[in-house]
């Protein structure tokens, strides 16, 4: 049963496979009009409910109430495996130890420090664009750029080495795996991965540094209590991760959104100053966001488009939602001056990403050095020929193939 055919008492698969890098699948327009509380099947064969309308998916995000996962709550995968069926993180999923964990750590994303950090971010990626330049045409905009610069970022903001990068990133995939590894590949890699945070945690509680892992292990949060060992590594494994895969995805996604069409670049190159809003419509318009946040909703839960019992799995569609027609006017289409932006793509809320003001300042440096180092750029390829990220939790593209 596909999304196509529903009505309110069938299931359907999901995730619903995407049709390209830039187009949505059409289940979701149908969806949102047809069936917005739909029940859907997870890959582990659990049910949930998929919440696909502006509304419903920003009201269960912003309640505090409910964590990403609880016992009881729906399993993803078939193995179940991903990082929302197996990181039982220590840090506390809702309720105010996780507003005063995230306090400690959003003193570091702040628009003061973005700024300072902002230079060197600029030098780095001026610096990956030489090199790509250095190795010819065509390139692989994802392998020369989308990738090793968040890595550098976030590994400067964490005090580790970035020759540890390829390590990362397949301990990344395993995090947000869907299908693509087994529940053994899985346990040996997490394993692995929380030895390596652990022993980098004690290196710094030895000879502390500048970086924000350094700060968490001597400071107090506002009860005045220390995070605990435990609370430090899944802290560092989850930076680690939300830091690099996701930007490194959308840097791809929205340099192939830009040049899917001509005039897009063309209006950008035209007036630089634009890039702000640009970057905000681009998080908007991703039609390939992967498979969205989940929510344990622990209380029976009255939406504009129905009820949640209690006990239900509910995952929030931020795409789907932010292609919403009743919030945004034009939705299907992409305004490089659209503002006010409110779209849902760093979530809603207690639980929004902690990292948004880093990843928003990443992708503006991106786009500000591509248009002035490359301003003819261009696809290698047809933007619907684009390879597609399979088997993980979050969307992307494998490569992005580009000339100029």
């Amino acid at each position: 049963m596909t999304a196509s055919d529903i009505v309110a008492d069938q299931v359907v698969d999901y995730p619903i496979p995407p049709v390209d890098a830039i187009e949505p699948p059409p289940e979701w327009e149908r969806l949102r009009q047809q069936c917005p509380v739909a029940h859907v099947r997870l890959p582990s064969g659990d049910e949930a409910a998929l919440l696909t309308r502006y509304d419903d998916v920003r009201q269960v995000l912003a309640d505090e109430r409910f964590a990403r996962t609880a016992e009881g709550s729906a399993r993803v995968s078939a193995e179940g495996a991903g990082v929302f069926d197996r990181r039982r993180s220590a840090v506390p999923q809702s309720g105010d130890g996780h507003q005063r964990w995230r306090r400690m750590l959003t003193k570091w994303f702040t628009a003061k420090r973005m700024a300072a950090l902002r230079p060197s971010i600029e030098a780095m990626a001026d610096q990956l664009v030489d090199e790509m330049v250095a190795s010819g045409q065509p390139a692989d905009l994802k392998a020369g750029l989308a990738f090793p610069l968040p890595v550098w970022v976030i590994c400067e903001l964490l005090g580790v080495p970035a020759s540890d990068r390829e390590r990362f990133s397949y301990w990344s995939d395993t995090f947000l795996n869907l299908s693509r590894y087994s529940a053994a590949d899985m346990e040996a890699a997490q394993a692995e991965f929380a030895a390596y945070m652990s022993g980098h945690i004690e290196a710094k509680r030895a000879e502390p540094g500048t970086d924000l892992l350094s700060e968490l292990i001597v400071g107090t949060d506002s009860a005045g209590e220390r995070l605990s060992d435990d609370v430090l590594v899944s802290t560092g494994m989850g930076l680690l991760i939300a830091g690099h895969e996701t930007t490194t995805n959308m840097i791809g996604k929205m340099m192939a959104m830009l040049l899917a069409d001509r005039g897009r670049w063309e209006q950008l190159l035209a007036d630089p100053g634009l890039v702000r809003t640009a970057v905000e419509e681009v998080l908007r318009y991703d039609a390939n966001a992967g498979f969205g946040m989940l929510r344990f909703v622990s209380e029976e839960l009255e939406l504009t488009d129905g009820v949640l019992p209690a006990g239900t799995t509910a995952v929030c569609s931020m795409a789907s939602a932010n292609r919403d027609e009743r919030v945004f006017e034009d939705a299907g289409e992409m305004d490089l001056t659209r503002s006010p932006n409110v779209h849902l793509a760093f979530g809603a809320g207690p639980h929004s990403c902690v990292g948004q003001s880093l990843a928003r300042t990443e992708l503006q440096v991106v786009l500000e050095v591509l248009l002035r180092s490359l301003p003819t750029l261009e696809l290698a390829v047809p933007s619907a020929e684009l390879p597609l990220v399979e088997g993980l939790l979050v969307g992307g593209l494998r490569e992005v193939r580009v000339m100029w």
